[in-house]
């Protein structure tokens, strides 16, 4: 059994001005928080994992399959494989969302543990 405190994991800078931390990274799966400032953006990009969250706190603009939607405290969501996708914190306050990635996200952890030990800004 794994169980910890996330307020103990620092965050790191995920992309420019959204900050991230890996709870917990499994055989199988990766758990992540991401917080997004107000006003920033998570860039358009794709993976080859599955991806589903929950939306914890604020809201923001997700954007993917040629559709934008307002994703808000309490919604969940999912992104198939390789589609490509986009996060904007258009809102005034931070917002917070957990997400699951299938398989497990090793470069995050990787990045994290760089950012732990100095290595990255």
């Amino acid at each position: 059994m794994e169980v910890l405190e996330f307020q103990h994991l620092r965050l790191y800078e995920f992309f420019p001005n959204v900050f991230a931390r890996v709870l917990l990274n499994g055989e199988r799966m990766t758990f992540f928080l991401v917080e997004i400032p107000p006003h920033s953006t998570i860039p358009v990009h794709s993976h080859d994992h599955e991806q589903m969250g929950v939306c914890l706190k604020g809201r923001a603009e997700f954007s993917g399959d040629d559709r934008t939607i307002m994703v808000s405290e309490g919604m969940v969501y999912r992104f198939a494989p390789y589609e490509k996708h986009s996060v904007r914190n258009q809102t005034e306050q931070p917002s917070i969302f957990l997400d699951v990635f299938s398989p497990q996200r090793v470069e995050y952890l990787e990045k994290q543990q760089r950012f732990e030990k100095g290595d990255l800004p």
